[in-house]
């Protein structure tokens, strides 16, 4: 039962693997192939809060006991710093609630939010007591304001949390006691009294927070709605029934001008609503149950703002993750419109959340105050009725679920783990607008995916980070030198928006479908259009990714081919450097395809490998890459060699004795057609990516008489070469030993536990040293009944009978008291006869039949 559910489990996730709109990575960049700036300090871990200022040009870092001021273009530049420790008695009290010295009694700056120009409000674990204060930015200290942080700081550094500064206001999630067992939302000012959620699993259930922001509704609203500050996290379900805790996606909202309510609800939010955010795939019936990070795209008018999320699934490691969008619009409709969740209770103990079709009190529910409310002389949430707070405080829930853009996930990956998420709206030189999606990995990588006509193509794959950790802060920079800065446990990393320098050739530009690139005729290199001055007309691009529009390049010669000279039988590698990872890639031997045979593999690396070297692998090799894009085979030549061999110097070489043979230039090859340009359209005569026949594999070269007497291939196999050649026979007797080993363990095994016939037992009691001898088998008794009588004729010269089968009613004599004598082997000679009971002599004693079955 186990594995039949193993099999469908895994059946399911091979068919989440294939479909969907999943894509590869098209360039990857290492650590060390990529210009970045890093900071980090000695001693100084948990760089994981970040703050960035555009107005001043600095970012400011928050990490375990300290507070950086980086320069935004430059973070190595360190401009100040700021140490903020744990007092002794702290951190004693600390450690005596069972925390560790070294990893929880330390102050985690875990929140930095822009107060006015001139202050940064900063909160701090501090050993496991939230603590708040204010940062001066003139002369970068704290003004020894402390405030106590509960509710507005996470006790535990581990601990998932947000916040969002809103107008001098803090909005937060959070734990609110030491335990984390008592997750609010709240709202703290100087000006008003802590304003929270109800503690209730109602209202929120063992919540993750991942983020929260605000979205400005109600500017010019003409219904005169307030602003609202959106929260998103992961919580156990409370509505589905599951065997064990069953994760749900969640989407809260507040109301900004909320002030809780005047009886009912009293400094606890009246207009707390929160949603399902579904992220799945319909067809295959997989969801994606939990979000690690938002990222908000905000548009001129509020209804035109995109919510992005990264996604997992919570059952096992199956590394997949999902990018889902969402309309505003669609956020909004559900919160005014939907119905909501009401609990029953089944059979006196059990819990269900089902529909509530009762009459929804008037005004509705979690609503904000608007002008149609003031109307009715209600001004604040004062000014509910106790009915309408009431519905609030047992009906959180809405039914109606927040659905993705298309219905399904923007994006899908395999053996990937998205931990953070930001997203740009870049213009092309096309003139639209498209999203450039940043994601951040578990092992420090960052993946730059476009949106293109509602399908996404990964641009590349960047490794952010040195060491392979998780990217836990991804912030994204809006100015003309876009950057983007990446927070770890390690450091900080700044990168480029853009690589387009790593792109050497036009082709390579234009098959990139990067929007930040394009290529420059003038300079012959590709540029960042937002970093470039020359005029966009003159620059090639095309999101399509139709390389067409590249100018043609010249042939190489055949005298430019790269020189190899190898030694007969030995071995010859032939490096091709594709950087593209969606491109597939053709070796040519003068001409005609290669493919992978008993000398010629082809290596994960695109490059070459032959073994044993002959006079028949001498010639041109050439190392083609064929891609596809815009519906269309763009093949070009990426590196070139002409391979010769070492001979004796008694024998002269073939190119010696044929100089018009080696001197011969090179016939134009598919994919460089007439004008030059290295490019063949899927309509030309381009090189099949099938196969080919294995005889047109391997072209043999023609040998003149002259140089017969050069070595065979067996003689001019060396050391190396004749190795490869016996690795086969001595993995086979290898592995004839190893299944000779398991057949005598197997045969001992089976001779000690009594399973084999008598030989064995026989063997097994002179092993032992048993002094019992082996029994006479009932077979050989059986096989003596079973032999056929002399045959006799009657008196009257009738057919001759014989013994019928034994059919079980055959009679034995009685011996003494009931003991029947027995025989042993014939082999035991002249050893005394023991007699023990049931042991039949089949030679000694007569057969006597019974009356059915006597002779006639």
């Amino acid at each position: 039962m186990a594995l039949s559910v193993l099999g469908v489990f895994l059946g399911l996730l091979l068919e989440v693997s294939t479909h969907g709109p999943s894509s590869v990575p098209r360039s990857s960049w290492r650590h060390d192939d990529v210009n970045v700036q890093e900071f980090w300090e000695p001693d100084v871990f948990n760089y994981t809060t970040l703050l960035l200022s555009e107005e001043r040009g600095v970012l400011y870092v928050g990490a375990r006991e300290a507070v950086y001021e980086l320069n935004m273009s430059n973070v190595s530049i360190k401009s100040n710093q700021l140490l903020w420790k744990v007092s002794e008695s702290d951190m004693s009290m600390c450690i005596l609630k069972g925390k560790s010295k070294e990893t929880d009694c330390r102050n985690y700056i875990r929140v930095l939010q822009v107060l006015d120009e001139d202050t940064l409000y900063v909160c701090g674990t501090h050993a496991f007591q939230p603590l708040c204060d204010y940062l001066s930015l003139q002369g970068f200290g704290l003004q020894e304001r402390a405030e106590d942080g509960r509710g507005k700081c996470s006790f535990d550094p581990a601990q998932s949390f947000t916040t969002v500064m809103v107008d001098g206001e803090l909005y937060s999630g959070t734990a609110y006691n030491f335990l984390g067992s008592e997750p609010i939302i709240s709202r703290s000012s100087l000006s008003q009294s802590l304003l929270r959620t109800e503690y209730s699993t109602s209202w929120l259930n063992e919540p993750s927070f991942v983020f929260a922001d605000v979205i400005r509704e109600g500017q010019n609203s003409p219904d005169g709605d307030d602003d609202k500050v959106y929260y998103f996290f992961t919580e156990v379900s409370v509505e589905y029934e599951f065997f064990g805790k069953l994760l749900i996606p969640r989407i809260a909202r507040v109301c900004k001008g909320d002030l809780g309510g005047q009886r009912t609800l009293q400094k606890k939010w009246t207009s707390f609503l929160k949603a399902k955010l579904v992220c799945s795939m319909p067809e295959l019936n997989f969801v994606f149950n939990v979000v690690h990070d938002v990222f908000i795209l905000k548009a001129p008018h509020w209804r035109d703002t995109i919510i992005y999320g990264v996604f997992t699934s919570q059952w096992g490691n199956v590394g997949l993750s999902a990018v889902c969008a969402y309309n505003m619009s669609s956020v909004h409709e559900v919160f005014s419109k939907g119905k909501f969740m009401q609990k029953a209770t089944v059979e006196q103990s059990h819990t269900k959340w089902v529909r509530f079709n009762g009459i929804t009190p008037s005004p509705r529910p979690g609503a904000c105050i608007n002008s149609l409310n003031r109307m009715q002389n209600i001004n604040s949430s004062l000014q509910l009725p106790d009915k309408t707070l009431q519905f609030v405080k047992d009906h959180p829930l809405l039914e109606d679920p927040v659905l993705p853009i298309g219905n399904g996930p923007r994006l899908i990956t395999k053996d990937v783990n998205y931990t953070q998420i930001a997203v740009e709206r870049v213009q092309a030189l096309d003139g639209n607008i498209y999203d450039v999606i940043f994601t951040g990995t578990d092992k420090g990588l960052l993946h730059k995916s476009l949106v293109y006509e509602g399908e996404v193509h990964t641009v590349e794959e960047i490794q952010l980070l040195k060491n392979a950790e998780p990217i836990k802060t991804l912030l994204l920079s809006s100015q003309v030198a876009r950057f983007l800065y990446a927070g770890s446990d390690s450091g900080v990393v700044q990168s480029p928006t853009a690589f387009c320098e790593k792109y050497p050739s036009c082709v390579d530009c234009v098959l990139a479908r990067d929007p930040y690139c394009a290529w420059d005729p003038r300079s012959a290199s590709c540029v960042n259009i937002f970093q470039h001055d020359a005029d966009g007309r003159k620059l090639f691009q095309s999101l399509k990714g139709d390389a067409g529009i590249c100018p043609p390049v010249a042939r190489l010669a055949v005298d430019d081919y790269q020189q190899v000279l190898v030694k007969p039988g030995g071995s010859a590698d032939l490096p091709c450097p594709v950087r593209s990872n969606l491109a597939q890639v053709l070796w040519k031997l003068n001409g005609r395809v290669l493919t992978e045979a008993s000398r010629f593999l082809l290596l994960s690396e695109n490059g070459l490998l032959i073994y044993s070297v002959t006079p028949e692998d001498a010639g041109r090799y050439e190392c083609w890459s064929v891609e596809s894009a815009a519906g269309k085979n763009f093949t070009r030549l990426v590196t070139a060699y002409t391979l010769r061999l070492e001979l004796p110097e008694s024998v002269p070489s073939i190119s010696a004795r044929h100089p018009s043979s080696a001197a011969s230039t090179v016939t134009p090859e598919e994919g460089n057609d007439g004008n030059g340009s290295g490019l063949t359209p899927a309509h030309t005569d381009a090189p099949s990516l099938t196969t080919p026949p294995s005889s047109a594999i391997k072209p043999k070269s023609y040998i003149p008489p002259e140089v017969s007497n050069l070595p065979t291939r067996t003689q001019t196999l060396d050391p190396s070469a004749k190795h490869i050649q016996h690795d086969n026979s001595v993995a086979l007797l290898s592995l004839f030993l190893l299944f000779f080993l398991l057949f005598l363990a197997a045969l001992a095994y089976n001779c000690y536990m009594q399973y084999l016939p008598a030989p064995c037992l026989r063997l097994r009691s002179t092993l032992l040293g048993s002094n019992k001898k082996p029994q006479a088998e009932y077979a050989a008794c059986e096989a003596g009944l079973m032999d056929p009588v002399q045959e006799k004729t009657d008196q009257n010269g009738a057919h001759p009978l014989r013994a019928l089968r034994d059919t079980g009613y055959e009679t034995e004599p009685e011996c003494g008291n009931g003991g029947v004598p027995s025989s042993s082997y014939e082999d035991a000679g002249d050893s005394p006869v023991k007699e023990q009971p049931f042991d039949v002599d089949c030679t000694s004693q007569q057969i006597e039949y019974a009356d059915a079955d006597a002779p006639i």
